[in-house]
């Protein structure tokens, strides 16, 4: 399959164009502005899909606003009415569609030359009318109050708002690409005129507080909920401005002679992450927990695990060691330690249900006696 990419240098058309490269079975044509007459009428004509992402958003004058969105569709249309060539489209227009003001109205014209062509040879067409679209290699100053806010953020600048409580509408470009390409495949049926679900919104207050929480997050270690919606489409656009200087940083160790102890991640509501050395003949525990809970896991060395319930006084003891992916679990009311009884440096990940608060620690010293 040849599909050709209008406005190939363009944000959304980068995501499309990579994710594309990754089908074995298609071939991407691409044109933007350095493409000639020639090479575009070529292309049309080549294409079994096309994807009209090329348009202007920012122009230097209104004039710009025709020429890029709607002569040029009107260029590839009549390419195709004059080949008689039935080849199905997808148009990126926008909401501004819906407005009247000199970019949405050129949006709406593309629109039109685009319902003329279905109507006139039946070429099948789909206008996407995209709210404002968000993630990775879009470019600050140009494609949206996101992407200007993240590279703000991201590299210390000051952050613009003229009324905090707006209301910004988005769709993510991941979510743009997978319908994009689910319609091509047949798999997602669509209006002729369609919006990208799901669609989110956000007031401009709450964009910032929320790039603001993922840049503090460095120094707290505090990271919010990013695994799910929104905010984990956000919290990836961000991490796209960072620059490779800013991909790692450091997190406090805490030593003595016992061996080192080091925390990673924290988060608001599901515990946090941290792991902990042990020299040969070291015990690290000697206390319980009424609600807080642990999971260990040895990734060097060898460890014995003792555990004494508080009341009853039954014991138990196991050994684990880094070979050997097992987890071991403590238990509220069971005072617990560990110990190296290995010959080598013990390395153990840890992970706790809450994050340690030094004014309710939930954590009682009473060391192991069998």
């Amino acid at each position: 399959m040849k599909i050709l990419v209008t406005g190939s240098n363009g944000f959304i058309a980068k995501n499309l164009i990579q994710f594309l490269a990754e089908k074995s079975d298609v071939e991407v044509l691409m044109i933007n502005r350095q493409s000639n007459a020639v090479e575009l009428e070529s292309s049309v004509l080549a294409a079994d899909w096309i994807v009209h992402l090329a348009g202007v958003n920012r122009p230097l004058n209104e004039q710009e606003f025709i020429d890029g969105n709607v002569s040029l569709t009107q260029k590839i249309t009549q390419v195709l009415k004059q080949a008689n060539k039935q080849t199905p489209i997808i148009l990126s227009s926008s909401i501004q569609a819906e407005r009247d003001n000199a970019y949405g109205q050129s949006k709406l014209g593309g629109e039109q030359a685009l319902l003329e062509l279905h109507q006139q040879q039946g070429n099948p067409v789909y206008i996407c009318r995209l709210a404002n679209v968000f993630g990775k290699w879009s470019r600050q100053n140009y494609n949206s109050a996101v992407a200007t806010f993240c590279y703000n953020t991201a590299h210390d600048l000051p952050i613009q708002i003229n009324d905090e409580n707006a209301v910004i509408r988005l769709v993510y470009v991941d979510d743009v690409v997978e319908s994009f390409w689910n319609i091509i495949q047949g798999t997602q049926q669509v209006e002729q005129v369609f919006a990208i679900q799901p669609e989110y919104q956000i007031s401009v207050g709450e964009l910032a507080r929320t790039l603001k929480g993922f840049k503090e997050s460095r120094n707290t270690l505090i990271t919010d909920r990013v695994g799910t919606g929104l905010t984990r489409a956000l919290y990836s656009t961000y991490l796209s401005f960072l620059k490779p200087e800013q991909f790692d940083y450091s997190v406090p160790k805490y030593g003595d002679q016992r061996g080192v102890f080091v925390e990673m991640l924290k988060t608001p509501d599901a515990g946090q992450f941290s792991y902990f050395t042990a020299h040969p003949g070291i015990t690290r525990g000697g206390h319980y927990h009424h609600s807080k809970t642990e999971k260990f896991l040895v990734i060097k060395g060898k460890a014995l695990f003792k555990f004494k319930h508080v009341v009853t006084g039954e014991f138990y003891e196991l050994e684990t060691t880094g070979e050997e992916p097992r987890i071991v679990e403590t238990v509220p009311g069971w005072t617990h330690d560990i110990t190296n009884i290995g010959d080598e440096e013990m390395v153990v990940m840890l992970w706790a249900n809450e994050i340690f608060d030094r004014e309710k620690p939930d954590t009682y010293a009473m060391p192991l006696t069998n």
